[in-house]
This record gives structure tokens, sequence and C-alpha cells, in this order.
């Protein structure tokens, strides 16, 4: 878990405000008791966690596809092909989501905004420090070099329907 104290209270606000502007049908599924604090998010997002992102094509279609996802900060950062098409979608138009269904009885769905990261500015060393801990030495030397982002969330609502989280 890398977050900071300010982290959890910016993350705890989010995931309030989502709630409270969700629609009837998502607050009868997602009730009191199946919701998660921001410190037990963090707890439960650490390493990679695979999410499906939807980005918009430039014909303004839906696309979906696979990342690697961490949670950094109480948000997800998440890396691609800088030549991949979700990489072209994100520079056009970076309005993105992405969900994390590693199970039933867990899903986390975030929506925002998707902001490329420069990976060489000082601001990043511990998303990078935490890579290494993930994919070991030379993580970012891997194929054609990934592009990462981050998104910027507006929204972020969490189920869980574990007894004991």
């Amino acid at each position: 878990m890398h977050e900071t104290t300010q982290d959890l209270i910016r993350l705890q606000d989010l995931m309030d405000r989502s709630h409270q502007q969700a629609g009837a049908h998502l607050r009868s599924i997602i009730t009191p008791e199946r919701r998660l604090s921001a410190e037990e998010l963090a707890q439960r997002l650490t390493g990679m966690r695979l999410l499906a992102l939807a980005t918009v094509s430039s014909a303004g279609h839906p696309r979906v596809s696979p990342v690697d996802g961490i949670f950094y900060r109480g948000e997800f950062w998440f890396g691609s092909a800088p030549n991949a098409l979700k990489s072209t979608h994100i520079a056009t138009n970076p309005h993105v989501s992405a969900t994390h269904v590693p199970e039933e009885a867990l899903g986390v769905t975030v929506h925002g905004v998707a902001h490329r990261v420069d990976l060489d500015d000082a601001r990043h060393r511990g998303f990078c420090d935490t890579c290494v801990d993930i994919y070991g030495e030379g993580w970012n030397d891997w194929g054609d070099g990934a592009a990462y982002a981050r998104i910027e969330a507006s929204h972020l609502f969490v189920f869980s329907m574990d007894e004991d989280p």
C-alpha cells in the first residue's frame, strides 16, 4: 500500500461523492455493507491488477482492452505500447473508464481522464520504484517501451461482498 493519509482522505471523498451521485439501481447493488473504505480498497489493490480499459475511438466508438493496472497513491496507473490504438485514442480523447473484477465478490470501476506520465520526471520516482517491486529491474525495457498514464478519476465505484475484506 503506497497511499498517504492525504491520498486516503481524497480517495474516500471521491468514493463517497461517487456513491451519492450513483443512480438508484447501482445504489441498490452497492449497499452500505457492500462498500469498502478507502484504506480497505488500497490494501486490496496491491501489485498488478488487470484492468479492462475502455477508450473512445476517433469515430466515437467504445473500445475495451486489457492493461496492467497499478493502484498507486489512490489512482489507477497503466501502461501500453505507444503505437497501440488505445494510446492513439487517449491522445485524441483522454476520457476513459476501467474496471477491475478479479472475482465475483469484488468489482472496482473508475471513470475519468487519462494523463500521460513522464517516467523521467522525478515526481514519478515512487511509481517507478513500485514497478520495480512488481516486475523487477528492467521493467521498462520490455517491448517498444511502454507509454504510461494515470487515471484522474471523476467517479470510482467499489463493490465487495466479502465477509472478511
